[in-house]
This record gives structure tokens, C-alpha cells and sequence, in this order.
């Protein structure tokens, strides 16, 4: 039986709001940093550690809620957070790859190269790709 969340004690409620702020501000800052960074490459930065981290506190929150009103240890949420690890990076890892790849067959400025060069062959900022 779950009890109304009137009879939560004080530290779990403060525990509670203070995971749920974190997770909720956390997901907040990657959606913000989604917005605001200029390049595909930089945008996918933010809303990985945002949506892996923000979902953790929000997470962490529930299992400290449900536990305590349920009076019974509550975590089968640490399937989602293991979901979430796993999934997120790896979805954003494939999202960088075929965006490398359309880039470098467009010949898209500033893509890097896909083999490394050393210094030596390394073109002067002053060079533009050339088209053929």
C-alpha cells in the first residue's frame, strides 16, 4: 500500500524535492545548451550529460519516494538508469558518425579529415577545399 505524500517524513521529503530540483535543473541545462551551442558537433555534448544525469536525479528521487511510502525497498527504476546509460551515448555516438560522414562527402569546411595527416601535409588556413 502507497501512502499519500502528507506522510512522508521531513528528510525524505527534502531528500525527495532536492534529487527531483537536481535532475529537473540538470535536463534544463542540456535542453538550454541544445539551443545555444552553434555546430550539429557541439549540440550533442550537452543533452547527453543533460538527459543521463538529469535523468538520474529524477530517478534517484522516485526510488527515495516510492520506497519510503510504499514502506518496501523500491528499485526497478535502475533498469531505466541502466537503459539510459547505455542507450543515450550510443544513439548520440551513431547521430556524430552519419553526420561526419555527410559532411565529409558533402566536403563540408572544417569537417576533419577521416585519416589523420601529420604536420607536414597539414594545409595552411588560408587553403579552401577543393571541389571536384
Amino acid at each position: 500500500m502507497i501512502y499519500p505524500a502528507v506522510d512522508l517524513s521531513l528528510p525524505v521529503a527534502f531528500a525527495v524535492a532536492f534529487f527531483l530540483l537536481v535532475g529537473a535543473a540538470l535536463a534544463l541545462i542540456g535542453a538550454i545548451g541544445f539551443l545555444r551551442l552553434p555546430s550539429f558537433y557541439e549540440r550533442l555534448h550537452a543533452p547527453a550529460l543533460g538527459t543521463s544525469w538529469g535523468i538520474g536525479g529524477i530517478m534517484l528521487a522516485s526510488m527515495i519516494y516510492f520506497t519510503a511510502a510504499s514502506s518496501r525497498l523500491v528499485i526497478h527504476e535502475i533498469l531505466i538508469g541502466i537503459f539510459v546509460t547505455f542507450t543515450t551515448p550510443i544513439t548520440f555516438m551513431l547521430l556524430a558518425r552519419a553526420a561526419l560522414h555527410r559532411d565529409r562527402t558533402a566536403r563540408s569546411h572544417g569537417v576533419p579529415r577521416k585519416y589523420p595527416i601529420g604536420p607536414e601535409e597539414r594545409p595552411r588556413e588560408d587553403d579552401e577545399p577543393q571541389a571536384s
